[in-house]
C-alpha cells in the first residue's frame, strides 16, 4: 500500500552506512556514517548536531533520496500498518515521494532561469499531479499563485519581486523564496538544511513560527540548525553525530 502524503509519517533510521571513494586520491574509500539509527514521531524536529563533517547533510541527502546508502533501513511507516523502506525505494518510487510526502529546503534555491519568484514557489503545488484539462489546470495554477502569494507576503518578499526570477535576488531574499517553496506543499516528512542562516532575526522568527506550525500539524522534521537560537527553540530531540 503507497504511503498517504495526507497522514503523519513517523521515520525510523536502522543501522545507516554511508561511504565515499575518493577517486582522485588512490579510490580512498571514506566512511562518513557507521551504524546510525534515529527514530522521529510525527509533530517532532529531530535537530541533527556535532562537528563540520560528521555526516549531518549526508543523512538529509539520504533521506530525500538524493544520496544511495550502503546498508541499513529507512523506515516510513504510517497508522502501524504501512512501512516503506525508502533505501530499497525504485527511482520512480523516490520521485513520488518527493512530490508529495517529502519537502526540502536546502541551503540554496536550485530553480529553472528566468522563471518568476511567484510561479517558482506554485509549481511546487502542481508537481507529480496527474494529466488535467486546461481549465482545471488553470484553476489549479491559479490556486497554487495565491498560497505562494501568502507565503512570500509573509516571508516579507516585496511583491514587487514577485514577477522576477530570483537569480536577481539578494541572498536573504532567494532563501525565503526557497522556504517559500519548501512550506508552500504541506507533506508528512520535511527536511531543513540550515534554513535561517542568511536571514535576519526578524525573517529568522517567521520561519520559526512555520515549522513550529508544520510540527502541530503532524509533520516530522529533520533538519540542522547551527544557529542556537533556531535549535533550542524547534528541536524536540537532539542527534549528535
Amino acid at each position: 500500500m503507497p504511503l498517504d502524503p495526507a497522514r503523519p509519517i513517523t521515520l525510523d533510521i536502522r543501522q545507516l552506512r554511508k561511504r565515499f571513494t575518493l577517486h582522485l586520491r588512490d579510490s580512498r574509500v571514506l566512511d562518513v556514517l557507521s551504524q546510525f539509527s534515529m527514530r522521529v514521531e510525527p509533530g517532532r524536529c529531530a535537530a541533527l548536531t556535532g562537528a563540520s563533517g560528521r555526516g549531518k547533510s549526508t543523512i538529509l541527502k539520504c533521506l530525500s533520496g538524493n544520496y544511495r546508502i550502503d546498508g541499513g533501513e529507512i523506515l516510513l511507516e504510517q497508522d502501524g500498518t504501512t512501512r516503506l523502506d525508502l533505501a530499497a525505494a525504485g527511482d520512480q518510487t523516490l520521485l513520488r515521494l518527493r512530490r508529495s510526502v517529502i519537502s526540502t529546503v536546502s541551503q540554496f534555491l536550485r530553480v529553472v532561469p528566468r522563471v518568476p519568484a511567484l510561479d517558482v514557489v506554485a509549481e511546487r503545488c502542481l508537481e507529480g499531479l496527474p494529466p488535467m484539462s486546461d481549465d482545471e489546470h488553470e484553476r489549479r495554477l491559479a490556486n497554487a499563485r495565491e498560497r505562494a502569494a501568502a507565503l512570500l507576503e509573509r516571508l516579507r518578499i516585496p511583491s514587487a519581486l514577485w514577477a522576477l526570477p530570483p537569480a536577481t535576488f539578494s541572498g536573504g531574499e532567494q532563501q525565503r523564496v526557497n522556504i517559500a517553496r519548501g512550506f508552500v506543499r504541506p507533506t508528512p516528512l520535511l527536511l531543513l538544511d540550515e534554513p535561517t542562516a542568511s536571514l535576519d532575526n526578524a525573517n529568522r522568527d517567521i520561519v520559526i513560527a512555520m515549522i513550529e506550525e508544520a510540527k502541530a500539524a503532524g509533520c516530522t522534521v529533520v533538519g540542522i540548525f547551527h544557529d542556537e537560537a533556531v535549535r533550542t527553540t524547534v528541536a524536540d530531540q537532539l542527534v549528535t553525530l
